[in-house]
């Protein structure tokens, strides 16, 4: 394990989360009711909406070719719980993912809990606190977050991503640019389109991981507030994942799902 992973792994630890067994977790959840069962999986199965190289969302594990991450780890327990398949639908960014749960195409995700969207899902209350902050390529001239509102700086931003405005509030100086794909994010860093990168450090970390030299600066801008999110209007389940998500912290399972990622960016406060 790497220094940075290891870090990340410390800080799941300084929360007071050590891994534990699926299995206890599992005994602690009462009986589903079909009206339940119903209101959480109307097509027979839990459609889970995850997008790629997050790890509170979806990872590819580049041996195994195993698939990793908090969205991931929590909708197999759900389905479990609810005595239904699993059914992981992949999408290229959370924006997506958003719009296929406002029509119902999808059951839950792991997402950020924002006032914005408090309308638009039903959200748990917080898994999680993950920071958010700034990625910059090797020889940089940006070296605190100070540096990143300068005129000129290009700050790549994930299109449709929760924050941006927030982003957008806070940079007076500074230029957002969009990138479809935190892949695209990488590639737009490393051929010198953008000058900084700007999301939440989960993904800072992974990003950093595939661009050699570069590095994820001290501080940060925010926080997001990972949160079960389901289709709004699914009342009659929404007590039993509201419970869900609160022994899924207490039991472990956000621990065990999160060091399973080596998960990096864990706001302590």
């Amino acid at each position: 394990m790497n220094r940075l992973r290891a870090l990340g792994v410390a800080a799941i630890t300084i929360l007071g989360l050590a891994p534990s067994a699926e299995g206890v977790f599992a005994q602690q959840m009462t009986t589903v009711t079909p009206e339940v069962r119903q209101a959480l999986a109307p097509s027979g199965s839990l459609r889970v909406g995850v997008y790629a190289d997050s790890p509170f969302s979806m990872v590819r594990d580049p041996v195994s070719g195993e698939m990793k991450g908090i969205a991931v780890e929590l909708g197999k327990a759900l389905a479990m719980r609810l005595d239904v398949p699993y059914e992981q639908i992949e999408f290229r960014r959370p924006a997506e993912i958003y719009e296929a749960m406002k029509v119902g195409h999808i059951d839950m995700t792991i997402a950020n809990a924002t006032p914005a969207r408090a309308d638009e899902f039903a959200w748990s209350s917080p898994l999680m606190l993950i920071e958010l902050g700034f990625l910059v390529r090797s020889g940089s001239p940006v070296a605190t977050p100070v540096d990143v509102d300068r005129p000129g700086v290009r700050v790549g931003v994930t299109q449709g991503g929760t924050m941006n405005g927030a982003l957008a509030r806070e940079l007076e100086n500074a230029v957002l640019v969009p990138a479809a794909t935190l892949k695209i994010g990488i590639e737009m860093l490393s051929e010198h389109k953008v000058d900084v990168y700007a999301t939440n450090k989960a993904n800072l970390f992974e990003m950093s991981d595939a661009l050699p030299g570069s590095r994820v600066l001290e501080g940060r801008w925010g926080v997001e507030h990972l949160a079960v999110a389901i289709p709004k209007g699914r009342d009659v389940g929404f007590a039993y994942v509201r419970a869900f998500a609160e022994n899924a912290k207490t039991e472990g399972l956000i621990a065990h799902a999160a060091a399973r990622v080596a998960l990096r960016g864990v706001a302590t406060e």
